[in-house]
């Protein structure tokens, strides 16, 4: 690739590419491959002058030797490039906003005043119309208002005024929907596919591997709390299917033979083997888009106070403006009122506030699914913490096999391995990990595998039972014993970690020690959470009394409780919310699932079991904890900035209406004032709430 250097200082560079311009294609592919060199920190691409600025770290002389060797032509074939980036919405918004602000100029140059007041009486039909409509359906809105305020701008010959109105109106449509549409887009990129690795069925075999190597017709397995990673049809198994992401209706859905599934929605239960149809993610995309803009989740309670309290007030405006005339019986005081609105401002300016606080957070690696559950962390008063995965780091380790036969030690954890690798569960990431780590092969071994929440895996292998997990399901409800002669082998275990126990036929073969260290900010986030707002901390965990007691007291949770199942997760949030707090739960498992459902907020780990991501509310970044307290401050001033934009509106609109009825200001003058505090404040609320160096 052809380039010039027109700026440089240390780490970063800014480049010009042989072109007159990118296309938005060109300019997402370009920035995909430079965020994919490790030592590129950050890249911004300017496509109308095809310009880049790269952040980087390390040698310089690498940096160049990769941009010379790029290839621009590579964008058109190439699937480097996110398929939906967002440029090219808001290059087409840009060039609206452009478009507006050139055609008004045009026409106050350049067209004489008599030609002027006939285009404006025309662009008016259009708000006038849509204010009569509302007035057949019985609608007293703001489009009434609109439609007034230029109405009897035209008829008092204020030709001036009206075109003023309709222009302002414009620019505040074309930022309303802008924002709100690159929220959405925004929002449905982060709830996309993100499938590192599928269960691809041939001659009778499962084999892990990349999903880009999938094609249409393929043989795709599907095990119980995975996420479908492709649409197509059921040709083996069945199980219940949470299609929540796609139409916003958690309750699962049967799926059997020839039933057809989408991807992205998740197996709750069952097992089943599916008939690849697309590999694209462009169709749950669009779905997922479809279903954001059609559900009432990005609706907050304080959106829908603002919507209802702006139609309320039309009324009160247009009792104000007759009010005026019959007390003064002067039409320009009347129409000052007219001109300016409670009811724009509050419509506007809140729903953007609560879009703009969606897209802050995305930015901060936090994915949430609406506006409501932001209002909802800043109100909660309870948050409850599992703790494996969770306040433990997310990735274990195994640190010993002890046997308790005669078998080999490989051999014990390749079995351990083979059963564990159909599962999301952090603890059986550790065994596989160890076993890849050691070199052992663990292909199918066993028969098909049985996952029982929150206990274990039970299986066949060579015609005997094999079962794993924890030390309730394989003790109590499987009834495995330990063999003689290994009694104080098996009370010399080490208290330091968690256990998994692996048993053949009944007896216990061996006991597998991974280690699971709680997170190092995990003490200091829920500090900060409860300086914060939050009131009460919880841990819930299935871990042994003696293990959750030392981690609590770590951690500095108010309470904790240990050897819960999942639905004593679920109890507890219910018992608290029916004390009248609101509660929220952060968990990353497949048994957090009836917990981060029953929360008034659901808050998943990023790495954690898909389910937990597709069932919460909000999915957070797997890396730090501190996430939740950058949540908890944004969701903080949310709040506060909306009753911040309550206060201005209020003001800003009754200090221009009393100017206008004593006659201090034209009605020209007041609707440029109400229209400019009205955009002001929304352009105040697409700000960040966060200062840029928060966590």
């Amino acid at each position: 690739m052809k380039f010039i250097i027109k700026h440089e200082i240390s780490g970063r560079l800014r480049i010009h590419l042989h072109a007159a311009r990118l296309t938005c294609r060109e300019a997402d592919h370009l920035q995909a491959c430079l965020e994919a060199v490790p030592s590129v920190t950050r890249v911004k691409i300017y496509e109308r002058t095809a310009d880049a600025a790269i952040f980087y770290t390390g040698d310089r002389d690498a940096l160049l030797h990769i941009l010379r060797l790029y290839q621009i032509e590579n964008a058109g074939v190439s699937g480097t490039a996110p398929i939906h980036s967002g440029r090219e919405l808001n290059a087409a918004y840009q060039e609206k906003l452009f478009s507006q602000i050139l055609c008004r100029m045009c026409t106050k140059l350049f067209l004489p005043s008599p030609v002027r007041a006939v285009w404006t009486a025309v662009r008016a039909w259009r708000y006038i119309r849509k204010g009569i409509r509302s007035l057949f359906r019985g609608s007293l809105d703001v489009s009434v208002l609109d439609a007034a305020a230029i109405m009897v701008s035209l008829l008092r010959r204020d030709t001036e005024t009206a075109g003023s109105v309709m222009f302002l109106l414009g620019i505040g449509g074309i930022l309303e929907e802008w924002t709100r549409k690159k929220s959405v887009n925004d929002l449905a990129r982060s709830m996309s596919l993100n499938v590192r690795k599928v269960w691809l069925k041939t001659d009778g075999q499962k084999v892990l591997v990349d999903p880009k190597e999938i094609s249409p017709g393929c043989q795709v397995v599907v095990h119980m709390g995975n996420v479908i990673p492709f649409d197509g049809s059921v040709t083996e198994g069945e199980g219940m299917v949470n299609q929540s992401s796609l139409t916003g209706e958690a309750l699962p859905v049967h799926k059997g033979i020839s039933s057809y599934v989408y991807a992205g929605t998740v197996l709750e239960e069952g097992e089943f083997t599916i008939k690849v149809r697309h590999t694209s993610g462009a169709t749950r995309y669009e779905k997922i888009i479809a279903m954001i803009e059609e559900s009432e989740k990005l609706k907050s309670s304080l959106e829908g106070k603002a919507a209802r309290l702006a139609d309320r007030l039309v009324p009160y405006t247009l009792a104000g403006t007759g009010l005026t005339w019959l007390v003064t019986g002067n039409t320009t005081k009347a129409l000052a009122v007219l001109m300016v609105d409670f009811s724009c401002a509050l419509k506007l300016a809140i729903p953007i506030a609560v879009l703009s606080a969606i897209r802050e957070a995305g930015a901060h690696r936090i994915t949430v699914k609406g506006g409501k559950y932001l209002e909802a962390i800043a109100e909660a008063e309870t948050i409850v913490f599992d703790k494996t995965g969770t306040l433990t780091k997310a990735r274990p380790t195994l640190k010993m096999v002890v046997p308790f036969c005669e078998g080999d030690e490989n051999e014990l954890l390749r079995t351990a391995a083979c059963l564990e690798e159909h599962f999301p569960h952090s603890m059986a990431k550790a065994v596989v990990r160890a076993a890849q780590e050691r070199g052992l092969d663990h292909e199918e071994m066993h028969s098909h595998v049985e996952y029982i929440v929150a206990h274990g895996i039970s299986s066949q292998i060579d015609g005997k039972k094999v079962v794993i997990g924890s030390a309730h399901f394989v003790f109590e409800d499987e009834k495995c014993r330990i063999p003689e002669g290994y009694e104080a082998r098996f009370a010399d275990l080490p208290k330091e970690y968690s256990h998994l126990y692996l048993a053949v036929e009944n007896r216990l073969t061996a006991v597998l020690c991974i280690d699971d260290p709680l997170r190092e900010e995990a003490a200091s986030v829920i500090l900060a959470l409860k300086q914060a707002g939050f009131k009460k901390a919880v841990m819930m965990t299935g871990d042994s009394e003696r293990t959750a007691a030392a981690a609590a007291e770590k951690v500095g949770v108010d309470t904790y409780d240990s050897e819960v199942l999942p639905e004593d997760k679920a109890r507890f949030i219910e018992t608290e919310k029916a004390a009248g707090r609101k509660v929220v739960m952060v968990g990353d498992g497949i048994n957090d699932s009836p917990a981060l459902s029953a929360a008034d907020v659901g808050i998943a780990v990023s790495d954690g079991a898909e389910i937990a991501r597709e069932i919460a509310d909000i999915t957070i970044s797997a890396d730090k904890l501190d996430d939740l307290v950058t949540l908890k401050l944004l969701s903080n001033a949310l709040v506060r900035r909306i009753r911040h934009n309550y206060r201005q509106i209020v003001g800003i609109n009754t200090i221009l209406i009393l100017l206008g009825v004593s006659g201090i200001l034209q009605p020209a003058v007041s609707a440029a004032l109400h229209n400019l505090s009205t955009l002001g404040i929304s352009l105040q609320s697409m700000q960040n709430l966060l200062a840029e160096n928060r966590p």
